[in-house]
């Protein structure tokens, strides 16, 4: 019944992770499939450039509560006692929703990058660092026109801002979620890998060029 429990937590936040919010509104207000279209990824900012900024602000949003919804709701499922700490299924579940977002099993397994995802788990278990996070995104992005950069420094940014307030400000933070931190930003650095070349030659969109970047 423990594995089972495990599994169904695994299993929802997937699920919900999932859901194609970029590829389902394309559907439905220009009858096309995002992917086909500007950087061919199905995330908040493609929708954004190619379908305007109110569905892109709506997929962004949503996105980021699919992560928030897994964490905070479904880690809450328990058929018995679950033998671990609560935060540990937090983790499960928002992991498992990023992976639904970034391999979603509704779109051929092709789906965003799992910033906006990412994001929503986050806010869960990181209120105060993530605002800080969300600052530093629209200060990049503000400064830069890159929002791949934006997405970039401010996942990177997360594991310095707890290992800051904890060693500085004397702030505890459990191993188990200093590590999760850590991992979230190398999982964003990897699903930018292409973002990041282009920044490297120059090549990389800014906001309000043409072609979209990727998110």
């Amino acid at each position: 019944m423990l594995i089972l429990n495990y599994l169904v937590i695994i299993f929802v936040s997937y699920l919900i992770g999932s859901f194609p919010t970029a590829i389902i509104t394309g559907k439905l207000l220009k009858g096309i499939d995002i992917r086909q279209h500007g950087s061919g990824n199905a995330g908040g900012t493609n929708v954004f450039r190619i379908l305007g900024k109110g569905p892109g602000i709506f997929v962004m949003a949503f996105d980021i509560l699919k992560g928030a919804v897994a964490t905070y709701f479904v880690s809450q499922i328990a058929f018995t006692e679950v033998g671990i700490s609560h935060v540990y299924l937090q983790i499960i579940a928002g992991l498992s929703a990023i992976i639904g977002h970034i391999w979603t099993i509704f779109a051929g397994f092709k789906g965003g990058k799992g910033v906006g995802t990412a994001a929503g788990m986050l806010i869960v278990l990181f209120p105060v660092a993530i605002l800080i996070c969300f600052v530093i995104f629209l200060l990049i992005v503000f400064t830069t026109k890159y929002v791949s950069l934006g997405s970039i420094l401010a996942a990177v940014s997360l594991p310095v801002i707890l290992f800051i307030s904890q060693e500085i400000y004397n702030k505890p933070v459990e191993p188990v979620l200093m590590g999760l931190a850590a991992f979230i930003a190398l999982l964003i650095v990897f699903t930018h890998r292409s973002n990041i070349q282009r920044l490297a030659s120059g090549t990389e969109n800014r906001m309000g060029s043409k072609k979209s970047e990727k998110s």
